[in-house]
């Protein structure tokens, strides 16, 4: 140019960058609007950084995307019901890198079968994102409890959160140890890892300090054998140790204060048919306990007969208010006694539905229920069938 005026280097710049406000800016720039192009060449690059910024991040979503899809299509290919999936862990299906082959691959050469590695992921897909190093580990640790490859699979098919849930098989491996230390058997493990598998997800000070919990309610009660007392009572009630020691706690107060019991009687019970209680919710317990204490109250029945028909069949404490109710005024309308009824308590186990066919059926078979026992209400289906076509022939 004649002018003798040079043009910067940023002004070059962003001749490439945005041609169209050249003309404009540089018409300013010979008016000499020096500050002005200063205010604008800084703009315009900005705004070229943030489309750049822009374009990778729109590259970036079509690439999630397109994983995206790749991971549905693998799924449905597979057989997973992707509606549920998505419903129960929606946040898998935005993750890049899923190892969902890798995880079908490894079930299959466990005995799973294709359907059950579909299940499994359908409600639990969260289990696609474990690498094959730590299921092969994980793996690993659960045969030093369980025996086989199929019990572990039987296991995952009923509750794959067991084994999906966690990743971190130090803790898993800290817990197997520690567990076997207090003196659980083989045995006692194989039950919490097949009923509560929950109990090895926990951290290591959290099952420390239901142990020590437990450890001492054993010696409170004068028994000087921790090692049994603590085998006996989770192997009765394989959940106690996902609960919280106040609410265990809580429960043994009330066992104890309720029915009036000594260390002794305190002991058979939570080591026997009482430990199942221990980790049902405290409200729950004193709600079903008065429902049950004012029901027979009502029939004539005294606190003494009200104690020994829970104590003898504590699990009658599970049962809802209304459920209790109904069942015992069906049986008084079928001409049950009320001594009948808490002599036999089991017999409420049964729905209202059970108690109605099979009194209907021993009826018809010519049973007297004034003069015979009525336990067979609460047999197994087997051992009743037996029982009535036995009635039947006679």
């Amino acid at each position: 140019m004649q002018s003798g005026l040079s043009i910067p280097k940023s002004l070059g710049y962003l001749i490439i960058m945005a041609p169209r406000s050249f003309f404009c800016m540089r018409s300013n720039f010979l008016f000499g609007s020096r500050c002005w192009m200063t205010q604008f060449s800084t703009e315009v690059f900005l705004k070229s950084i943030s489309f750049r910024l822009f374009s990778v991040k729109c590259g970036n979503a079509d690439s999630e995307s397109s994983e995206n899809e790749e991971l549905l299509n693998n799924l449905l290919t597979m057989g997973v019901d992707v509606d549920k999936a998505k419903k129960r862990q929606p946040g898998v299906f935005n993750r890049m890198g899923t190892k969902e082959q890798d995880l079908k691959m490894f079930l299959l050469s466990k005995g799973a079968s294709k359907e059950v590695v579909a299940s499994i992921i359908s409600r639990y897909p969260r289990a696609i994102t474990r690498t094959p190093e730590s299921l092969s580990e994980r793996w690993d640790l659960w045969r030093r409890i369980m025996t086989s490859d199929l019990e572990i699979i039987n296991i995952l098919e009923r509750s794959p959160e067991a084994f999906f849930r966690s990743s971190n098989n130090r803790n898993l491996e800290n817990n197997i140890k520690f567990l076997y230390s207090v003196g659980l058997t083989h045995k006692c493990l194989c039950r919490l890892l097949t009923n509560a598998p929950r109990t090895f997800s926990n951290s290591l000070d959290l099952n420390k300090q239901m142990i020590k919990f437990l450890q001492e309610v054993c010696l409170s009660l004068n028994h000087n054998k921790p090692r049994d007392f603590i085998g006996k009572i989770i192997f009765k009630n394989p959940f106690i140790l996902i609960q919280s020691t106040k609410r265990v706690k809580t429960n043994i107060e009330f066992l104890q204060s309720t029915f009036n019991l000594n260390n002794e009687k305190l002991l058979v019970l939570l080591c026997g048919p009482g430990a199942k209680i221990l980790d049902l919710s405290n409200d729950y317990v004193n709600r079903n306990y008065t429902n049950i204490k004012e029901k027979l109250f009502s029939l004539g029945c005294t606190e003494e007969e009200v104690h020994k028909f829970i104590l003898s069949y504590p699990d009658v404490i599970f049962l809802g208010e209304k459920k209790f109710n109904d069942k015992i005024d069906y049986l008084i309308e079928e001409k049950f006694s009320i001594s009948q009824i808490i002599e036999n308590p089991r017999i409420l186990d049964s729905s209202i539905s059970t108690l109605k066919s099979r009194i209907k059926e021993l009826v018809n078979a010519g049973y007297n229920f004034s003069t015979s026992n009525i336990t067979l209400l609460s047999w197994s289906q087997k051992r009743y069938k037996a029982k009535l076509k036995k009635l039947n022939i006679e």
